[in-house]
């Protein structure tokens, strides 16, 4: 590869380490038959073999300057076609053909992941699996449960979105030296399966985005003071839940239950 510096506003920290490397392949497993897109290739460790079993990749990059690179140093291994875009505002779903769902693989920016993670989740119907690498303690809140069920802090809106859209998988860690520049945090790779059916019956999606949001930016408060005006102590406990909890002792299904009751 040409040298090439990492922008940081890009978020680019590049994967070089090669057992890293054959790590996520046996993870992804590509297969040529796949509608595989890689979200941010950087300088290709993981697009060039990525290409050479899949036969053909579709790469989402926003910067510029890497595309002539992939080009170069990916030549003769496949099928490689490149979209120059940014990802938090790429339509994925265009990338379908023939209704073939997607496969979506990257070393995803950091400074982007979370917003990216929810753009993402509007195409997972168009889905058959994400793995990502992310900052571990993204990874810890998309896969985290609720206190109280064997749950932790990191519990969260992302968890619970995440977890109403797909299942996730925590597959391994990576440090920091697995990347040039080193980033100052520890990452993690995720496997993400968007659900055949969602696991809970949500009546209407706006009230309980806003519900989910609401909650933990008033995490501290209990259900009682945070539904306040809106659903009274009776109308929670009726649900069965004590009005008295916190945002992060509340599982998907109870956020569902809370929601569908407020577009009663």
């Amino acid at each position: 590869m040409s040298e090439h510096r990492a922008r940081k506003r890009f978020g680019q920290h590049f994967l070089h380490d090669p057992y890293v490397i054959s790590r996520l392949l046996a993870a992804i497993a590509p297969q040529p038959e796949d509608r595989l897109v890689e979200i941010g290739p950087g300088l290709g460790a993981l697009t060039c073999p990525l290409l050479e079993r899949a036969g053909r990749l579709h790469v989402v990059e926003l910067d510029r300057d890497v595309i002539p690179l992939l080009q170069r140093d990916c030549g003769g291994k496949g099928r490689l076609e490149i979209t120059e875009a940014d990802a938090l505002r790429f339509d994925f779903g265009s990338l379908v053909e023939n209704d073939k769902p997607l496969r979506l693989v990257g070393n995803l920016p950091y400074n982007i992941s979370t917003p990216l993670i929810f753009h993402l989740l509007e195409t997972s119907a168009r889905v058959q699996d994400m793995h990502f690498m992310l900052q571990k303690e993204v990874v810890d809140r998309i896969c985290a449960q609720p206190i109280g069920q064997g749950g932790s802090k990191d519990y969260g809106r992302l968890s619970i979105m995440v977890q109403y859209y797909c299942q996730t998988e925590h597959l391994f860690d990576v440090g920091p030296g697995a990347f040039n520049p080193p980033p100052k945090v520890d990452s993690a790779i995720v496997r993400l399966i968007p659900h055949a059916k969602p696991p809970v019956q949500v009546d209407d999606m706006k009230t309980f985005r806003e519900l989910v949001a609401k909650a933990f930016t008033q995490r501290r408060k209990t259900l009682r003071k945070i539904l306040k005006g809106q659903l009274p102590a009776d109308a929670i406990e009726a649900l069965g839940l004590d009005s008295n909890l916190r945002p992060e002792q509340l599982s998907l299904a109870d956020f569902a239950a809370l929601a569908n009751r407020l577009t009663r």
